[in-house]
């Protein structure tokens, strides 16, 4: 089953995590969406800064560090994802536990390897 994933933190250098994630979600065939600070572009998948509504997200995949995550928290529970995904170096135990407050599963992994390794 494929999962719409939301990439919080994205960015258009090749040499990021969360580039490599949006390209490899898309090469898995996983429905991506791609947020960051400023617009661009990978390979096909706008980037936006933009924070739309989205509907039937599975998973928010975070590249952000726990102080810039703030400002989303509100965005990131509406979206009412079935869990979120905290990369290395944006673990956070405030949105932790306010998504396990809501029902929200919460995963301290490396999406990468989780791709790469079938446990996505």
């Amino acid at each position: 089953m494929k999962k719409k994933t939301l990439v919080l933190g994205a960015s258009e250098k090749t040499d990021r995590y969360s580039n490599m994630a949006v390209r490899l979600l898309a090469a898995h065939e996983h429905p991506v969406v791609a947020v960051g600070n400023k617009a661009g572009a990978i390979n096909s998948i706008p980037i936006t800064t933009e924070l739309a509504p989205l509907q039937d997200v599975d998973t928010v995949t975070l590249y952000l560090n726990p102080t810039n995550q703030q400002p989303y928290y509100e965005y990131i529970l509406g979206l009412q994802p079935k869990r979120i995904i905290f990369n290395l170096g944006t673990e956070n135990d405030t949105l932790q536990a306010m998504a396990a407050a809501k029902g929200i599963i919460t995963q301290e992994a490396c999406t990468l390897v989780l791709l790469n390794t079938g446990q996505y």
